[in-house]
């Protein structure tokens, strides 16, 4: 499980790096329009890619994970979610450019569009609930590494001016279908496409519940950007864009944990390890307190500086939008385990599609509501107000048939130590110093105060259960023994 968790960090850290080094350029090289314009047409395009996906993504993780020891049986089930994601996307796809083509609204950034609309088509290509259900993240890890680092050589080499819109859009699209792309090619290393056999029926019913509670979640997770185009404006989309962007560039880091432990999980619940499946979520837990309060505050404590030095002062609108969502990461960490932890591998997606609907439900009402008033800062309000309701739903429906002890005593030790950063993030102020240097300052300071605190005062030393089979994997690979797995 260390490797595992070793390359999910080193994944997360992919993930943030690229939008910190890319989208401060394009940020500065397109204005909050541009930006807007572009952002409005990724989330479109990835809005319908959702849909085709039919909840694949999840569904399959755990299909895969359970036929894993099971060459034919992992061959069927992989070709016939295959046939099942191809169907849909070419399906979607034909909806899509229908939508695009006969709607006035679309008309002004048509090629925008149009192009986005390659994410729908290929999107049958995202595979890597097949690489997770056979816990490959070091497959997943360097062919996203690999991707971004040529993805960001484009940007810098298309995108020169405010019009090169196309071009970002180009960038962002072949960040995502390149990696996609090559995913798939790296399945048939690892089984085999059939037609021998194939019950494509069988998936059909847990796979409608997935799918009504995707297409429920998509409302407030990708649909938000769109409503807010609709109800506002294109600079009203680029400073949420901005600020939720920001904000979401740590949410991987958070849940890493609860990524790597979903097949183990999964497993327990099914062989009813109940020892086990505690521990883990314990763990997972203590996890998610001890890296999201901190990381919450400090984007709150510092929304100007970051808006400032990754989107420009152009952006400065953002700071208040950023200082709502920035409570983000925890909220969605908290329904990420629930969800995902907890009810998905009990088999209770029903109660997920409820508690998501009405996550949606609340989403459009606040944003009807809101945005004509209050544009992007009313998109915030919304938004986090959503997950609040799903969140709090999630922990409705676990009580109801399990008893997990989370140890919400080490969130508040995690809030207190965050309160650290009040004093720390002041005095560096006062000196004054250029933005690009106070916000990696800060950080540094404050991550280890908040370390210090936690260690000494609350004898809090949950790191050393990561530090220390860090240490061990190490040890066996200075001295060339077989990992233990």
């Amino acid at each position: 499980m260390t490797k595992n968790f070793l390359y999910t960090v080193l994944l997360s850290l992919v993930n943030l790096l690229f939008p910190v080094l890319s989208f401060p350029y394009a940020s500065h090289m397109l204005g909050p329009e541009g930006i807007g314009s572009v952002q409005m047409a990724v989330s479109l395009g990835q809005y319908f890619a959702l849909f085709a996906a039919l909840g694949i993504p999840i569904y399959g993780i755990t299909e895969i994970a359970r036929h894993r020891d099971d060459p034919e049986q992992l061959a069927r089930s992989f070709s016939e979610l295959s046939l099942i994601f191809f169907g849909a996307s070419l399906l979607l796809t034909i909806v899509y450019l229908t939508i695009i083509s006969t709607i006035p609204f679309f008309q002004d950034h048509f090629q925008l569009f149009l192009l986005a609309g390659s994410l729908v088509l290929l999107s049958f290509s995202y595979t890597d609930w097949f690489f997770s259900g056979l816990e490959a993240f070091k497959s997943i890890t360097l062919r996203s590494v690999i991707i971004k680092v040529v993805a960001l050589l484009l940007l810098l080499v298309l995108v020169k001016t405010k019009a090169d819109r196309i071009e970002y859009l180009f960038v962002i699209v072949f960040s995502i279908l390149g990696n996609q792309l090559l995913s798939l090619a790296m399945c048939f290393r690892r089984t085999r496409f059939t037609l021998k056999g194939i019950q494509l029926r069988r998936h059909f019913q847990p796979l409608f519940y997935l799918f009504s509670t995707t297409l429920a979640a998509s409302i407030y997770t990708m649909l938000d950007t769109v409503l807010l185009g609709f109800l506002s404006d294109d600079q009203s989309v680029g400073l949420y864009a901005a600020a939720v962007k920001l904000v979401k560039l740590t949410i991987p880091i958070v849940t890493a944990m609860g990524v790597i432990l979903i097949p183990l999980i999964t497993r327990h619940f099914h062989q009813k390890n109940q020892v086990e499946l505690h521990g883990l979520l314990d763990q997972s837990f203590r996890f998610l307190m001890f890296f999201s309060i901190p990381v919450c505050t400090g984007l709150t404590l510092l929304a100007p500086e970051c808006i400032f030095l990754f989107s420009g002062h152009e952006f400065a609108e953002a700071v208040p939008v950023m200082r709502i969502v920035a409570w983000l990461p925890l909220l969605i960490g908290l329904g990420h385990f629930y969800c995902f932890q907890i009810l998905l591998p009990a088999g209770k997606t029903q109660k997920i599609f409820y508690a998501v609907l009405a996550g949606a439900i609340t989403c459009l009402l606040l944003n009807w509501l809101l945005v004509p008033s209050f544009k992007s800062v009313g998109a915030a309000i919304a938004n986090i107000a959503t997950e609040a309701v799903v969140t709090l739903l999630y922990i409705y429906f676990m009580r109801q048939f399990f008893t997990a002890e989370s140890p919400w005593k080490y969130g508040l030790h995690a809030l207190i130590g965050s309160f650290t950063f009040i004093p720390i993030i002041l005095l560096l102020r006062s000196w004054q110093l250029p933005v690009p240097v106070l916000v990696p300052l800060a950080t540094i300071c404050c991550a280890l105060t908040f370390f210090a605190v936690q260690w000494w005062l609350f004898k809090n030393y949950f790191l050393l259960d990561f530090v220390q089979p860090l240490k061990d994997w190490l040890l066996r690979k200075k001295n060339m023994l077989p990992d233990e797995y």
